[in-house]
């Protein structure tokens, strides 16, 4: 069982690392999912995968349960919450960059929730690294988008 400083602890780490990714949507002016957005994604997807920790050690060895059916279910539905920040307008699209960084945020948390803390600051290093340096390359239109 994990202690109440290991969960608190958990928690609040998954709230740094959605934040630092949300203060990058915020700063460049990407406010339909920004800081606090993507604070209570990545919170929220570690509460919830803390929580199937804590059914899967509550229940173990009286019944079968699978902690990933409900992480499964937090990545289908942070899909339905990435679509709602995409806009299409005639022959543009924005926001997809918004929605994949939240779809990848609700992973960061699952993975914080688990205790798989290498794999989420990493994930958070290279979000970061594709969100700020890939945006001042120089190849508009091919691979930048203006989400």
């Amino acid at each position: 069982m994990l202690t109440n400083s290991q969960i608190i602890l958990r928690l609040v780490a998954g709230a740094v690392l959605g934040g630092l990714v949300g203060f990058e949507r915020e700063r460049h002016n990407k406010k339909i999912a920004g800081f606090r957005t993507h604070i209570l994604v990545c919170v929220g997807s570690t509460l919830i995968m803390l929580t199937s920790i804590h059914i899967f050690e509550l229940y173990a060895g009286m019944a079968t349960v699978d902690p990933a059916r409900i992480a499964a279910g937090v990545i289908t539905g942070i899909g339905f919450l990435g679509a709602g920040t995409i806009i299409r307008s005639d022959t543009s699209v924005t926001g997809l960059t918004t929605a994949a960084s939240l779809w990848t945020i609700s992973g960061v948390g699952l993975a914080v929730g688990c205790g798989f803390h290498v794999a989420a600051f990493a994930a958070t290093f290279i979000v970061l690294a594709a969100l700020y340096i890939l945006r001042k390359l120089p190849i508009e239109g091919k691979f930048n988008s203006s989400a």
